[in-house]
């Protein structure tokens, strides 16, 4: 406690005594008032400087309260929505998609040096081993927008993605290359940042520009990681 609370109580001690001694004595002259009313008045100043301290402790108050929500505010989460949280400013780069025709699928971890990509085992699926022809896919791929919803068939994450005009064209014509070819040449891999994203069987050419990635397994994104995935394929929103 500093000693703006604690003089205002030593001062009113001192007024009480002053005006017991002036009292006890009779102390009706002109000393005695002027005792007296010294008393008041310094009781007066004291408690001024108390209800200016509090002031001054209140203020002190209200500007941690809104230094804190400042700070609470700058450290939020993004908004939680359907859609990916957006990129600050929006100035974020977008990952590189490929979209490849699947040449091979086989149970078991790629070799190392192999080429594949490697699917790792689940409680309920093996492993992979999924291969895919380069040279026939598309590379450097553009999506326009990406977001990450839930399916409405049997409510796994999913993360829909729209590719640039520019894309749809070579996207045609790459879904209507491996469509209706036995499993697993019937698909085509998703590969985001080097890694397996996806491996959708066709049964037709997709002429819309978009697809869904639901990961290489049904299941296998939860909100978060569909959000994140979402982002990255499309910061600037």
């Amino acid at each position: 406690m500093n000693g703006s609370t604690e003089h205002p109580l030593h001062d009113t001690l001192l007024h009480d005594a002053l005006h017991a001694q002036v009292g006890d004595s009779g102390g009706a002259d002109a000393a005695g008032g002027y005792l007296v009313g010294l008393a008041d008045g310094a009781l007066r100043v004291a408690r001024r400087r108390q209800r200016l301290a509090r002031t001054a402790i209140g203020v002190a108050a209200v500007a941690v309260v809104a230094t804190a929500w400042v700070a609470v505010a700058d450290g939020a989460t993004p908004r939680a929505h359907v859609v990916q949280p957006a990129a600050e400013g929006g100035t974020g780069k977008a990952a590189p998609v490929s979209l490849l025709p699947v040449t091979s699928s086989t149970e078991q971890a790629c070799t190392h040096g192999s080429g594949g990509y490697t699917v790792h085992a689940t409680a309920s699926h093996p492993a992979l081993c999924v291969r895919a022809d380069r040279a026939r896919g598309m590379s450097d791929v553009r999506v326009t927008s990406a977001k990450a919803e839930k399916s409405t068939i049997d409510g796994t994450w999913q993360v829909e993605v729209t590719l640039s005009p520019a894309d749809r064209t070579r996207f045609a014509a790459l879904t209507g290359s491996v469509a209706g070819i036995p499993a697993p040449r019937n698909a085509f891999a998703i590969v985001i940042d080097g890694k397996l994203w996806g491996r959708p069987s066709v049964a037709s050419s997709l002429t819309g520009g978009r697809f869904e990635i639901v990961g290489a397994y049904v299941g296998d994104l939860t909100s978060a990681t569909a959000h994140d995935l979402a982002h990255r394929l499309d910061p600037g929103r």
